[in-house]
């Protein structure tokens, strides 16, 4: 009598201490897994959960500050061209187009039209590449830049992320950004307002032929090409396209090199004299012969 009594209050003791053990692990677990039984989210996770990874005061998500602002006040230029831009030697991106000067570095556009530039996110695809391992798959994405004045450019770029393509397609575009040259249907009054001359544009199938327009006839083109000749500055313009339209990619390369092509028409008025004048690499070789100081100095620096 006496083992079994001693028996049944050892098993009483020890289912207590089961209970209380099995109360302790789900308060402990109620805190990360919310209404799941207090079991967390996978093994060797801790008392974390899921809100904390190590990332310390940077926070989660998109809300982390904008760092492009400290990198466009700090720009450091790289080119020759970056250099007579950054001093005020250079005026406009007339200029530069008067040399046929490649624009290495996005930050010249933007110093000069970047108040006035609108982009515009056309299409954003995945790609995929056939590997070993199996199938690569990345997002392609097609920017158009342009300031509706006489400037439009388009950027493509395919990467891992969708922000990052986006991102780095908006680089391109401002750096492909080519003038637009605008004209007169009839009588020459008022400002220009639609193309001097019939051009065409092809990518792929995509035909894109860009015909003058009478002032207030507006942009008579489908919604992908209406948005690439809005934002180049044409107000008034006739199109019409031949072959797979419905991909957008080649479609909207075929507007952006028929607007290209109306700098490649040589009219009459353009006939007079041409006055040469000297390069900016050689009018400002003085400049540019100048030891350049690179300051190394770095945000933490200029707090102490």
């Amino acid at each position: 009598d006496k083992g079994a009594g001693f028996s049944n209050a050892h098993t009483k003791r020890s289912r207590r201490q089961h209970t209380s053990t099995s109360n302790t692990m789900a308060d402990r677990g109620g805190d990360r897994g919310g209404d799941r039984g207090g079991f967390g989210r996978g093994f060797g996770r801790g008392d974390r959960g899921r809100g904390d990874r190590g990332r310390g005061d940077r926070g989660r998500g998109r809300g982390r500050g904008r760092r492009g602002d400290d990198k466009e006040a700090g720009w450091t230029p790289c080119t020759k061209l970056g250099r007579l831009v950054q001093q005020g030697k250079i005026k406009s991106l007339e200029h530069i187009y008067l040399f046929s000067i490649p624009v290495k570095e996005y930050q010249i556009v933007e110093h000069f039209i970047g108040a006035q530039l609108t982009d515009e996110v056309m299409k954003i695809m995945p790609v995929q590449k056939q590997t070993s391992a199996g199938q690569r798959m990345r997002f392609k994405a097609f920017v158009v830049v342009g300031d509706s004045n006489g400037h439009i450019g388009l950027g493509v770029k395919a990467c891992k992320e969708v922000a990052h393509s986006i991102q780095g397609s908006m680089i391109l575009a401002k750096l492909n950004i080519v003038p637009v040259r605008r004209g007169y249907w009839g009588g020459k009054l008022g400002a220009p307002h639609t193309i001097p001359a019939k051009s065409t544009g092809k990518c792929g199938s995509v035909t894109v032929r860009l015909v003058p327009a009478p002032r207030g006839a507006g942009i008579v083109a489908a919604i992908t090409s209406k948005k690439v000749l809005a934002m180049a500055g044409v107000q008034d313009v006739y199109t019409q396209t031949t072959g797979s339209t419905k991909t957008l990619g080649n479609f909207v390369k075929a507007t952006y090199y028929a607007l290209k092509k109306t700098y490649g028409f040589l009219s009459p008025e353009l006939w007079r004299e041409t006055t040469f004048t000297k390069p900016p690499a050689q009018e400002f070789t003085d400049f540019l012969s100048m030891k350049k100081e690179i300051s190394h100095k770095t945000h933490d620096d200029d707090r102490y």
